[in-house]
């Protein structure tokens, strides 16, 4: 099965903004000029450019440009023995790496060789709103057309690049973005970079059909034994039964899941049983591999790029020490496992043994595994299904970890109070923010310069990773003390979960869940600076 190349249809994203003069990426505009959101059900808002222009200036620039391009098109991909037509950047997925250091300029040129309009998002990235990739910020790239965004990195870490329109983002189209920092402390002989994925297109329904299914009936219209590429790994999309506030026994409490709990998701894993999962674009049973010496450190930047699956990740026969979220250092923390939501970012530290060891990726909830290899000595390469010990050991969640001091946000009451309420309704298959679909939504409004306090309230029965765009914000544990800095967490069923952010990156950002089939079925919102 070939993709139809048609995404389905988007929500209403589009706006435009009135360009007086030609600059960065031929996008910037004259100082005296404002973007202006006319979005359906909101009101119309303007922030000046000049705002976007000196948020570009403060941050740090070394005066070097690092080049890349990205080819979003259609391809014959080798997934390690099934072999697919289907999008994604080049001719490999994950597309190449892209590496600059903090303050560089980067400058990629997308050259869209789809027969639809495409973006490109760059998540994580702190970066100027009109190089954000999601409109009304900057617009789309109409199908034969090239773009270039051109912005400063102000941060280093482990982030990805992906497309922000409509039902992209269950396709190959993701590369991972690495920022250097020659200054970091950290020490380390090796670094591989693995990148997670659960894939279905030309291998089961594509994601348009599973969203089709999903609109048509909810889970609860779902039969798990006959419709490939769908699933119901939980109760909660029975006939009847609502995510909305209204019969819930109790309302949401604050916590976390601290890893010591089987059932780390709090319910459902997900709205889909895929056909494939992949690292670094390979099936267990022809993995990729890695290769360093005994002894050697080893730093795993992992990421999860996947629409609907959140992984238990475990190195066999190792712990890992968690050195970052999200781009962001933590306390040095060891775990066994651990669990990566949807556009979550972690790195780690190995010290590799002496062998073949598999690197295991249990898709959390969907009785499911991938893997890749790391290889250090000579060894028999284990069974596919072989499960590592360290699975069921201490999982590494949100809870586990704290912001290292350097990068601890003030602490302290905040100026602005923001509030997402999160809902939804199986049966139809629509997902809100503060009870509103993105075509109908009200953004959160701050000012800049405020400190906010944004509260997450979980009122359906699904997990949700809630990403800002633009911004980090800093997790506030149950107790009231600072979590991790982090720009996507995940909200478990009927919980809670408070962030701290800091308003310093004017512009309009959006606000969603990084479940690609929630997003594209109403769960998105928009931050919005006002003047």
């Amino acid at each position: 099965m070939t993709p139809s190349g048609n995404f389905g249809p988007r929500v209403s994203r589009r706006t435009f903004l009135t360009a007086t003069s030609v600059g960065i990426g031929g996008l910037a505009l004259t100082a005296c000029s404002k973007t202006t959101s006319t979005t359906p059900g909101t009101t119309a808002a303007s922030v000046e450019q000049s705002a976007i222009l000196a948020a570009e200036a403060k941050r740090p620039h070394t005066g070097r440009t690092v080049t890349a391009n990205l080819t979003p098109q259609m391809t014959e991909l080798d997934l390690g023995g099934p072999t697919v037509r289907s999008y994604a950047y080049g001719d490999t997925v994950p597309g190449q790496v892209i590496r600059a250091g903090v303050g560089d300029e980067l400058a990629v040129t997308v050259d869209n060789k789809m027969s639809d309009p495409t973006s490109v998002h760059w998540h994580g990235i702190a970066l100027r709103n009109d190089m954000d990739g999601a409109a009304p910020a900057s617009p789309d790239i109409k199908p034969g057309e090239s773009f270039t965004y051109r912005f400063s990195v102000p941060h280093s870490g482990t982030f990805w690049a992906h497309p922000h329109v409509g039902g992209q983002t269950d396709y190959g189209l993701y590369a991972p973005v690495i920022v250097d920092d020659p200054n970091e402390p950290l020490s380390y002989d090796a670094e591989w970079i693995v990148v997670l994925d659960d894939w279905t297109d030309g291998v089961g329904r594509s994601p348009q059909q599973i969203l089709d299914e999903l609109r048509k009936g909810g889970m609860g219209s779902m039969d798990h034994g006959s419709m490939p590429g769908m699933g119901m790994p939980g109760m909660s999309g029975m006939p009847g039964m609502s995510s909305g506030m209204s019969g819930m026994a109790q309302p949401p409490t604050s916590g976390l899941s601290d890893g010591t709990s089987d059932n780390l998701l709090g319910g459902d894993a997900g709205d889909v049983t895929y056909p494939l999962y992949l690292i670094n674009g390979r099936v267990p049973e022809s993995p990729s591999s890695f290769t360093a010496k005994p002894d050697q450190r080893i730093r795993i930047r992992i990421i999860n790029t996947g629409a609907d699956t959140a992984f238990r990740v475990a190195l066999a026969g190792h712990r890992m020490t968690v050195t970052h979220t999200d781009g962001f250092p933590v306390v040095p923390t060891e775990v066994d496992a651990l669990l990566v939501g949807m556009s979550e970012r972690y790195d780690v530290i190995v010290t590799a043994a002496d062998g073949v060891f598999p690197l295991v990726a249990a898709a959390e909830g969907k009785n499911a595994q991938t893997r890749a290899l790391l290889r250090t000595g000579a060894g028999a390469v284990p069974d596919p299904g072989m499960r590592p010990t360290e699975l069921a050991g201490q999982v590494g969640t949100v809870h586990s970890f704290s912001a290292t001091g350097e990068v601890m946000l003030p602490q302290g009451p905040p100026d602005v109070n923001l509030t997402a309420d999160l809902g939804g309704d199986m049966m139809s298959y629509q997902w809100t923010i503060n009870g509103r679909m993105f075509d109908q939504m009200e953004p959160l409004t701050v000012r800049e310069g405020q400190h906010a306090r944004l509260t997450f309230t979980n009122m359906s029965m699904m997990w949700h990773p809630m990403h800002l765009h633009g911004h980090t914000f800093q997790v506030v544990r149950a107790d009231g003390t600072p979590g991790p800095r982090k720009d996507t967490v995940i909200v478990l069923p009927m919980q809670k979960i408070e962030v701290n952010l800091v308003a310093d990156n004017p512009g309009y950002w959006m606000l969603h869940c990084h479940n690609g089939y929630h997003q594209d079925a109403g769960m998105m919102t928009r931050l919005d600076y006002r003047s």
